[in-house]
């Protein structure tokens, strides 16, 4: 095994997001973040792999660099034939990159000052827009078929690959953020997971759910930027990124039949953000005692730990792990096409490659044989057009067979009708022709002759050709384009030019290291396999650490990868925090979720093609693509997100606590310089006088505080509760998202995230009140929140621009209404008569009564509304009073709903309902 870092593959200090091996294996890509934009990266990876061609100056590293992105570029992923790169990224869009036709020799990146130079040309062939929010995720389907994409805005779109920017459906379900998306290997399932704790698998014939997942990640947070989930090669097994087991993070093995959740990886000690699957299925001789070969597939997955592990179905144990590989969260991970190369790429800005050999993994099937093992478990298929039709799909049940005669006789119903209307069932676009059916102009002239017997040609207008090249070559290949006017640079090597033996002098070196797997004298216990036929694969049932029997209050010896000896490299460097500090700092840092309100969602329209606009040339026919459906069946629709806008981390910010002699002022201030550190210090005054001070190691965005608890919200999405005296009182909370709204009322605290999750904590007991509740049932449409707040007994309460006032109840688990101005029974009351009655001094003052101020006046002014018909009158007046003895419940407030429950009695005695009394007396008993 080999394993280094180049040095030269990097966004200039920026975050890397995603990266991908192309199907050759002689380029690879990289998305993040650039200067003020996405940037796209297409590399060399010749000089990743032989160090002689690292130190040729003649040959170039970063073949083209792409910056049309508006935002961040969170994913890239080629073809599998290779003809396009995909890029998904926080403006919204999805953008298809082709190779250019013609190549006019090397040309340089505008705004770099002539300091990178483009080796290839790259050309967005077509962008696509129907997401409303940051797209996290994409993937190619087997044949190229399909591209699909996830976002932040609940959905996930599948485009048709031939057809862009034909959507062909968009499923929704998911009520949290997308992060993660891959396809069946033999085309029959979708699978996607997302914040909101479940990951779902969608059938392909009517796109619609199979199966949802939620058990194994109850306890997870919304603590990754991504949830990169993989199909096993085989397609038995889905591996998910971030579940918990006796909490403890783990990734999730999904079985087919029936998706059942009894396996997983152990050993990681954050949250797993990547798994990414060798699309080769290994042979090996594993127990050398029964000599017999055995078939396994490779996975590999990448943790917030910043560890990377590498995973043989046929082992108990990872075949390697290596530790602190980078300083932050591993991103993303690809395996070459031959199976032995292997990239990551991780937040700090930096890639590694692994490379291994025969001996450690195995050798690969063939094609071919990978081909009759799908056929001997899921049946043979036939070669399917491109028109989606579901003659030649799998059958595997049949509910399948019955919606392809459905399908069937529908297509022949409208195909009867176009021919009784007269319209062609076929029309060929002679722009949709092979690459060798090229246009000949000439062939359409116009030619008379003159009596004379000269020929006179019309001129004809010839549009320019469409600039977009075939299937782009492994570079350094002898056919390279060049158009009739490129000159070769003298400092770049082409074809045939032999490459110079002498390293260039300038030229950054990577960091090498060559590290060997885990022998198994290393280990405490040699990992032994047990012998299987896997016709289907079935070494997963032996092979795989079992979940843990121990209940969840107990600790599993699984818990810590103890028996794994950590590999770390030579040039490894000590631990540091997982937020990176980015070497620019006016650029804006990345973030988990999105800084920006979602736009409405809607349903995109089609649209006249432009005469302009390219029209792409159709690949060739996959082997496997199952249909569509009307648009009409879907009929779910995801419900509008809530976007909570996240206060900025000021220079200096301050809040006073209490009144009177015994208040105190707290004084945040971020950006404290210390030996090239940035931190926060926080002070408490007393009467001018500072009474302490502590630091910060985050910046901090919101201050809270009460005479009990101080808070203080940090930019890593952590909150820091602290007691008046300074002393930390708790480890820090770490939150799915940035806080949006802080409160402390005694000793409980309240937080809301941007994306509207509630939670409350009694500090005093360290025990968790309310635990990420939804604000979305309280807010819809253009509903906004006025004003929140936490009472002393931890009842967390909002008022609305819509005007009416809601709290959540834990023993109901459910949110109630406190209060609406807008309400009939409130408007319409008549205790008005029985209030005026009373001293002004009996009339508490709490909560509720804070709440409904100005809603109370206007009961005394619409209380004679009702004079023509006392009785209903009465039971108005009854209802709202009821209303407010339960409110005042809910709230928790003695003295209020003393005093509602008095009014009550009062109003009854004086319309004299006897009846009443004596059931409100007997209730109350």
């Amino acid at each position: 095994m080999k394993l280094l870092k180049p040095s030269w593959v990097t966004h200039d200090g920026k975050p890397i997001f995603s990266i991908d091996i192309h199907p050759d294996g002689s380029r690879f890509a990289t998305g993040g973040q650039g200067e003020d934009s996405g940037k796209v990266a297409v590399w060399n990876m010749a000089p990743v792999r032989s160090e002689v061609d690292e130190k040729n100056s003649n040959i170039p590293k970063l073949l083209c660099q792409m910056d049309n992105h508006l935002a961040c570029v969170n994913c890239v992923r080629w073809s599998s034939d290779g003809r396009y790169l995909a890029s998904g990224g926080d403006d919204k869009l999805i953008m298809i990159w082709q190779t250019g036709r013609y190549f006019a020799g090397p040309s340089t990146v505008f705004g770099t000052g002539g300091k990178t130079v483009n080796i290839e040309q790259w050309r967005c062939v077509n962008t696509l827009r129907a997401h409303t929010g940051d797209i996290l995720d994409l993937a190619w389907s087997p044949q190229d078929a399909w591209l699909a994409t996830c976002s932040i805005d609940n959905t996930i779109i599948v485009w048709n690959a031939t057809k862009f920017p034909e959507i062909i459906s968009t499923l929704k379900g998911h009520t949290g953020l997308v992060k993660g998306v891959t396809w069946d290997p033999v085309g029959k399932y979708l699978a996607t997971q997302s914040d909101d704790k479940s990951l779902r698998v969608w059938r392909t014939v009517d796109w619609q759910q199979e199966a949802m997942v939620t058990k194994p990640f109850d306890e997870c947070g919304g603590t990754t930027h991504v949830l990169r989930l993989a199909w096993s090669p085989d397609g038995q097994y889905i591996v998910s990124a971030h579940a918990m087991n006796n909490s403890g993070p783990t990734a999730q093995i999904i079985e087919r039949q029936g998706f059942k959740t009894s396996m997983d990886f152990v050993g990681h000690r954050k949250a797993v953000t990547v798994v990414r699957f060798n699309p080769n299925i290994f042979q090996k001789v594993v127990n050398k005692a029964s000599g017999k070969s055995q078939q396994f597939s490779c996975c590999a997955i990448g943790s917030r730990d910043r560890s990377l592990s590498i995973w043989l179905t046929a082992l108990k144990r990872p075949l390697v792990v290596v530790h602190d590989m980078f300083k932050n969260s591993v991103m993303d991970i690809s395996w070459g096409k031959s199976g032995f190369e292997l990239l990551v790429c991780s937040w700090d800005g930096t890639a590694a490659y692994v490379e291994f050999t025969p001996d450690e993994l195995g050798t690969p099937l063939t094609q071919d044989e990978m081909n009759s093992l799908h056929q001997r478990i899921y049946g043979k298929s036939m070669a399917i057009s491109t028109q989606h039709s579901v003659n030649n799909t799998i059958i595997e049940n049949p509910a399948m067979l019955k919606l392809q005669q459905r399908h069937n006789e529908h297509r022949e119903q409208m195909d009867a009708k176009k021919q009784v209307n007269g319209t062609p069932t076929k029309i060929r676009n002679p722009m949709l022709t092979s690459p060798t059916e090229k246009p000949n102009p000439k062939a359409q002239q116009i030619e008379t002759r003159t009596p004379d017997g000269r020929r006179r040609i019309t001129p004809l207008c010839i549009a320019p050709q469409v600039d977009f090249g075939d299937i782009p070559r492994p570079f350094m290949s002898s056919s390279l384009p060049m158009s009739s006017t490129g000159v070769a640079q003298p400092g770049l090597e082409t074809a045939g030019t032999p490459r110079a033996a002498e390293p260039s002098q300038g030229s950054p070196s990577s960091q090498h290291a060559t590290v060997k797997p885990l022998a198994p004298s290393v280990l405490t216990s040699a990992p032994t396999a047990i012998p299987a036929n896997i016709q289907p694969m079935k070494a997963l049932d032996s092979r795989f650490t079992e979940k843990s029997k121990a209940t969840s209050g107990t600790k599993t010896s699984q818990s810590k990868p103890d028996r794994i000896t950590p590999i770390t490299l030579s040039t490894a460097k000590p631990r540091e925090p997982d937020r990176p500090i980015l070497q620019d700092s006016s650029a804006p840092a990345p973030t988990i979720i999105a800084k920006r309100k979602l736009d409405s969602l809607s349903q995109p329209g089609t649209k006249r093609m432009r005469k302009d606009k390219p029209v792409l040339m159709a690949p060739a026919a996959p082997t496997q693509v199952t249909p569509t459906i009307p648009q009409d069946v879907i009929t779910r629709s995801a419900p509008h997100p809530i976007m909570l806008p996240s206060p900025p981390a000021e220079k200096n910010i301050s809040l006073q606590v209490g009144g009177g002699e015994e208040s105190m002022v707290l004084e945040l201030e971020n950006n404290i310089q210390t030996a090239g550190v940035k931190l926060a210090g926080l002070k408490c005054r007393r009467g001018g006088t500072v009474e302490w001070e502590t630091v910060l190691s985050t910046r901090g965005t919101l201050l809270a505080g009460s005479r009990k608890v101080l808070c203080v919200s940090c930019e890593d999405r952590s909150l820091c509760v602290l007691s008046p005296s300074g002393r930390r009182l708790l480890p820090g909370l770490v939150l799915s998202h940035p806080t949006a709204i802080l409160h402390c009322n005694g000793y409980h605290v309240m937080a809301v995230t941007t994306v509207g999750n509630l939670s409350v904590w009694n500090v005093q007991i360290a025990k968790v009140v309310i635990k990420n509740e939804s604000l979305l049932p309280i807010m819809s449409g253009d509903v906004v929140i006025k004003t929140s707040s936490v009472t002393e007994q931890g009842v967390p309460v909002f008022s609305l621009s819509n005007g009416k006032v809601f709290t959540f109840s834990v023993s109901l688990g459910t949110w109630s209404t406190l209060s609406d101005v807008h309400s009939s029974l409130q408007q319409c009351s008549d205790h008005q008569t029985i209030m005026s009655s009373l001293n002004p001094s009996s009339q508490v003052k709490g909560p509720l009564a804070s709440l409904q101020g100005q809603g109370q006046r206007s009961g005394r002014q619409a209380g004679r509304l009702f004079r023509a018909n006392h009785n209903l009158q009465q039971a108005v007046t009854l209802g709202h009073l009821e209303n407010q003895v339960s409110a005042a419940l809910m709230l928790r407030s003695s003295a209020e709903h003393k005093f509602w429950l008095l009014t009550l009695v009062r109003y009854l005695v004086q319309e004299g309902v006897c009846i009443l009394i004596v059931l409100f007396f007997i209730a109350e008993t």
